[in-house]
């Protein structure tokens, strides 16, 4: 996918009967499905039963199984409630008969109320003064081993300019910290439900690799075997996908063969508009 319009029309869902729906995979270099794409189809599998004057706040989830390629996913929608103020719902995304992925929804009217949020995060370069990801990876191209190489160099719907430079093929451990500039490619409507899939489908990149960074000089990335094992998503403030946005991650720790990572969404004005926490399992490959 080459621009945000095919990342939307790649995510779409078709409705095969009252709360569910079809949705068809795309490749993205990796060997299963991406984690982002199914974040973003089971939000938008809960916002086809939501009424349109309520907007998405929270959305937490488990990834259960690796999602086949080659298959598409049926997405079950259950209507827990709907109150005055939140409505909730409870998704779950299935491939041969079992869930791949099982997620809750929460969708609130807009209201007034209390506001404050964290500053972000001081002296970062601007993104028009740094390198989109592929060109960096271009640049290392002869040093990237094959298993990788195909995931950095297919095309994306989303530009990420990362501010820090990381060499992930080098001995040097690093802080578990990370600032990453991204915006869709391509022009998108006014539809804020729209830019919340795309927020959602684009925070699964660059997250789980940070809590790598302290342990580089143990063992590099080609060597691990990594998979999002949950992730949570809050909305504070309405934001467009196609402008760009600082992911601000860190990783307070590491445990247990899992690694746990944190992230915020900052416009450029320094508006907090979303957060996100993973953790996901991170070891060393078996040998065959």
């Amino acid at each position: 996918m080459k621009d945000v319009m095919e990342l939307l029309e790649g995510t779409d869902l078709e409705q095969i009967e009252n709360n569910i729906f079809r949705g068809q995979s795309h490749d993205v270099g990796s060997p299963h499905i991406f984690g982002g794409q199914i974040l973003a189809q089971a939000l938008h599998a809960a916002i086809c039963t939501v009424p349109e004057d309520r907007i998405a706040h929270s959305f937490h989830g488990y990834f259960i199984l690796p999602g086949d390629l080659t298959k598409p996913v049926i997405f079950e929608v259950e209507r827990i409630r709907d109150g005055g103020s939140f409505t909730t719902r409870r998704i779950v995304a299935i491939q041969n008969g079992k869930a791949i992925f099982n997620s809750s929804a929460s969708f609130q009217l807009r209201q007034d109320g209390l506001s404050h949020q964290i500053e972000i995060p001081k002296d970062v370069t601007a993104p028009e003064n740094l390198l989109d990801d592929r060109i960096i990876a271009e640049n290392y191209a002869d040093y990237i081993p094959k298993s990788l190489r195909k995931f950095l160099e297919i095309p994306r719907p989303i530009e990420f300019r990362p501010v820090e430079i990381f060499d992930y093929f080098k001995p040097e451990s690093l802080p578990p910290f990370r600032n990453v500039w991204m915006r869709a490619r391509g022009k998108m409507d006014d539809n804020i439900s729209n830019h919340q899939k795309v927020l959602a489908y684009a925070s699964d990149y660059n997250l789980l690799s940070t809590s790598i960074l302290p342990h580089q000089h143990e063992v590099n990335m080609p060597q691990l075997q990594m998979a999002s094992l949950d992730h949570a998503m809050w909305f504070h403030r309405e934001f467009r996908a196609d402008e760009w946005l600082l992911y601000a991650i860190d990783s307070p720790s590491a445990s247990n063969a899992r690694g746990f990572t944190r992230g915020n969404f900052f416009k450029q004005d320094g508006t907090l508009v979303a957060s996100v926490v993973q953790e996901g399992l991170i070891r060393k490959r078996r040998k065959k």
